[in-house]
């Protein structure tokens, strides 16, 4: 993260899930932080900006639609003004968006403006999951599960209103949607503000060790649940998850080098297929003739990479590749990668 641009900390979740009771939490915690607060409500009446308590905040509203379609454009006069006008009176920004809202977007908007990519650094995406209520949002609404898909870190937020065995069961599917956020269980959104603070998850100059997490199980959660109980209060460890995923999380490791004409191509070509839609990827690169790590991540089709540190004595030098979105196919994703160790694809084109 550059040390002149300002870190902006995005606060998701479906609705209920406890987003402005974690918003007041962070705020009257002594971090000595000077935040501003952008507050993203749905509907021509705000509430969230009179029940969000501020003592030396400033809270922006934003009203009458979704941040992450037809109001972006205020969204992006309102991170304008606030650098233009107000950047020495607060030191990171956070964006509430609406229970509703797709974070890519968000992300996608301030990542490709020039201005604001040069003025903001996105520090991470922190998605509240309602423990209680999420099973039945995950089989209904599209938009929980995005949320889950590219949060850099998941609250999983009132934990006492489930047995352990149900607590269990909703971590490992939270896991198979997103196998790198790592996952805090809470209660009433509880949490401390260094945990939420300076995540550095889009900035590939970070000194901070590349993190590469495994899913618990690799293989995709694309079926159904059903265990034959239809009442809410079901005491089956299962019974909040009969639903339909679509989303999974992939990461797999290869030994070797990469060809990094190959390796473009190899991403590139992933990144526009039809059949799959790739929300994020994250991966550690063992590249021919650099001796250093390379470290990579997109959203979308937007993708970047930096040279790292260099392999460090002993460390095994391999390749990690994560993959998180929607129809993902395991083999055509480890197929590509490996293809991307044998030769450029000018030659792969020739066959």
């Amino acid at each position: 993260m550059s040390q002149t641009n300002i870190p902006i900390t995005i606060i998701t979740g479906y609705l209920g899930a406890g987003k402005t009771t974690l918003l007041n939490h962070l705020l009257t915690q002594p971090h000595g932080k000077r935040i501003a607060v952008i507050v993203n409500e749905f509907g021509e009446i705000g509430i969230d900006n009179q029940i969000v308590v501020g003592v030396e905040e400033e809270i922006f509203e934003m009203s009458n639609g979704c941040i992450c379609c037809n109001v972006r454009s205020d969204l992006v006069k309102t991170l304008l003004d606030l650098y233009a006008r107000h950047r020495k009176r607060f030191d990171s920004i956070v964006i509430e968006t609406t229970g509703i809202a797709d974070p890519a977007p968000i992300i996608h908007t301030i990542l490709t403006h020039e201005t604001l990519d040069q003025a903001f650094d996105i520090d991470g995406v922190v998605t509240v999951v309602d423990a209680k209520h999420v099973g039945m949002h995950l089989g209904q609404d599209p938009e929980s599960v995005q949320q889950i898909a590219f949060a850099d870190l998941l609250l999983l937020n009132k934990t006492d209103l489930l047995e352990p065995a149900r607590l269990e069961a909703l971590e490992a599917d939270l896991r198979r949607i997103n196998s790198q956020a790592p996952v805090y269980r809470t209660q009433q959104s509880q949490i401390e503000a260094e945990r939420i603070f300076g995540l550095a998850a889009y900035d590939l100059d970070s000194k901070r060790d590349f993190a590469i997490r495994h899913a618990q199980d690799e293989h995709s959660h694309d079926h159904d649940h059903d265990h034959d109980c239809h009442d809410e209060h079901c005491d089956h460890p299962h019974h909040h998850h009969h639903h339909h995923l679509s989303v999974s999380s992939h990461s797999f490791t290869l030994p070797g080098e990469i060809d990094p004409q190959s390796f473009q191509y190899w991403m590139s070509y992933l990144l526009q297929r039809e059949d799959m839609q790739i929300y994020r990827t994250k991966g550690i690169v063992r590249v021919k003739g650099v001796k250093e790590r390379v470290i990579f991540q997109g959203v979308h089709q937007l993708f970047d990479s930096r040279v790292d540190r260099e392999w460090r004595p002993g460390e095994a030098r391999i390749n990690q590749f994560v993959f998180i979105g929607k129809h993902l196919n395991r083999a055509a994703l480890e197929e590509a990668m490996l293809r991307a160790q044998l030769e450029p694809p000018l030659a792969q084109s020739r066959r």
